[in-house]
């Protein structure tokens, strides 16, 4: 009990503690007390099944010394049980090893420290999965760990060794191969492209307060001043609302995609990506379209300005800098009023749609359709532009057809949403090449070097890139 005291400063957990036949509810108010803490979503490692086949990308020395655990790796992400979610090492560590993006989630000490020490043993005992306690059985289904509940097989024990065929198999890693051709396996079908809902189904993210009757709108304010950020996140944090920040336009994306905030406070001038773009992707999505902004700038002044931005790019509320503080909040409260009764879309259908659009475009590629699936995933990104895997995709498909520079742009995109996908970056930089861009296609290759899978792909890269330079 003393890792958990300390791990939780003032929070007394003594009576949270997780231990079997305890109270739940007990246990759930003590994640709650760390994710409120911590800002990140907690994780009742009671409901969690793990294949251990993940467990390879931590030696076990450092899972226990350090407290994380990879709880699942999907696609080119990786969520991450942690005791203290402020220990960027292990999450940066993490991600350069790995090419991968670290997803943190907060659980108490001494449970992650039982589930860690059960989940390698089982891992040296040959298991295929830690099963937790309360591991909900749609999951178990999912996984092909027990029989749909129409079937009459009895159900598997929790922890029972599973043939290896059960996970869904790895993507062989792309090579960085010659600068002429698209790497074929980066169109190969399998769980490598079902990647369009944002988190997976044994992962959910609490909310912010629990309350059904009064659940808190959650701002997000992107701005790349960091007093302006701070400023405003102390006065809307003390208004009630829950804010999370963004200081540039690609980790703004990335977040609008992971939290689907009520509100977005948006500053026009950002690094990598200008407000307006922002506007125009948010605006122009069926998914996230329904999400209000309030626009700030230092550089577009004038009324005439604010009603452009309000008929063209969708914009709620524009506001000047340098604005007082009550101009922003009587902004943010008349556009949130004014937007109480607006039906909300249902995203999680949209996802399941954009889903759709993708494998129904990867079958009619395999059916040697090219043009049918270009169209079936611009409908998908139409219908969820931050989905960088439709993106993708799509680029591979112009590329495959020889129009370069849609490919260029739809990848460039792809590349924006997830700036540590190997293959996109790989591929950017041949199309680049092919279409004469060479110190464009060095700064791709250098970025995909940074981010390749193992020392022959890195090997191969920089032999490429003597020949570019």
């Amino acid at each position: 009990m003393s890792n958990d005291k300390k791990a939780l400063g003032k929070i007394n957990l003594q009576k949270q503690a997780t231990t079997p036949g305890e109270d739940p509810n007990v246990a759930l108010d003590a994640l709650r007390a760390l994710s409120e803490r911590y800002g990140v979503p907690g994780l009742d490692l009671s409901q969690v099944a793990i294949a251990l086949e993940h467990l390879d990308l931590l030696p076990r020395e450092i899972a226990a010394r350090h407290g994380v655990l990879p709880v699942l790796v999907q696609d080119e992400r990786i969520f991450l049980a942690m005791v203290n979610p402020e220990d960027k090492r292990v999450i940066d560590e993490l991600e350069f090893v790995t090419g991968k993006r670290v997803f943190p989630y907060v659980a108490a000490a001494q449970g992650l420290a039982k589930v860690i020490e059960q989940a390698y043993e089982l891992k040296l005992r040959g298991e295929s999965y830690y099963l937790g306690p309360a591991v909900p059985q749609e999951v178990l289904v999912k996984l092909g760990l027990a029989p749909p509940p129409s079937s009459s097989q009895p159900q598997p024990p929790p922890n029972a060794s599973k043939p290896n065929s059960v996970v869904p198999p790895r993507m062989p890693a792309p090579r960085a191969g010659p600068a002429t051709s698209f790497i074929e396996g980066d169109f190969a079908g399998g769980s490598e492209l079902s990647t369009v809902v944002a988190m997976p189904v044994a992962i959910t993210e609490p909310k912010a307060n629990l309350d059904p009757n009064a659940p808190p709108k959650t701002i997000l304010v992107v701005d790349d001043e960091d007093d302006i950020r701070r400023l405003l996140k102390r006065v809307l944090t003390d208004r009630g609302y829950r804010v999370i920040e963004a200081d540039r336009g690609t980790v703004a994306l990335r977040l609008v995609k992971e939290h689907a905030p009520d509100l977005i406070v948006l500053d026009a001038m950002l690094p990598e990506m200008h407000g307006f773009e922002i506007c125009r992707r948010i605006k122009g999505s069926e998914k996230y379209g329904q999400i209000p902004i309030v626009m700030i700038s230092a550089v577009y002044r004038g009324w005439r300005f604010a009603e452009d931005l309000k008929q063209n790019y969708g914009v709620d509320a524009y506001i000047e800098k340098p604005f007082r503080i009550t101009e922003v909040t009587k902004a943010i409260e008349g556009v949130l009023s004014a937007r109480g009764g607006d039906p909300q879309p249902d995203r999680e259908k949209i996802s399941a749609e954009a889903e759709k659009a993708l494998q129904t475009g990867i079958n009619a590629y395999q059916n040697g359709d090219l043009d049918g699936a270009i169209q079936h995933l611009k409908r998908g990104s139409a219908l969820d532009p931050l989905a960088y895997r439709l993106h993708y995709h799509l680029g591979l498909l112009y590329g495959k057809k020889g129009q370069v520079y849609e490919a260029i742009q739809a990848l460039e995109t792809a590349v924006e949403i997830n700036g540590k996908h190997f293959a996109a970056l790989k591929n950017l930089a041949v199309l680049y090449q092919k279409a004469g861009f060479k110190l464009k296609a060095v700064e791709l290759w250098e970025r995909a070097l940074a981010n390749a899978p193992d020392e022959p792909t890195k090997t191969g890269i920089r032999e490429h890139l003597v020949t570019l330079i």
